[in-house]
């Protein structure tokens, strides 16, 4: 009986790799992908382009900050002097 539906649930997907890639502190460049995401899980702030995935990067060279506005996650960068 087993052998017509024995491969219908044995189908598992690797994962997609999303969170945070650049932590507080750190430096980075512009242009350098700071958090993958899927919707705005993480606001950009200053320095800080959303791509059209809601992946935010960084658009100078300098260092990553996270901060809280309300309920809102604002990631952004402080240029390097």
């Amino acid at each position: 009986m087993g052998k017509s539906r024995s491969g219908v649930n044995g189908r598992n997907s690797p994962g997609q790799r999303r969170g945070v890639k650049v932590h507080a502190g750190q430096a980075i460049r512009a242009g350098g992908i700071i958090v993958r995401q899927v919707g705005s899980h993480f606001h950009a702030g200053d320095n800080v382009g959303t791509g059209k995935d809601f992946t935010l990067f960084a658009l100078k060279d300098g260092t990553v900050h996270f901060s809280t506005a309300g309920a809102r996650r604002i990631v952004s960068v402080k240029p390097a002097d």
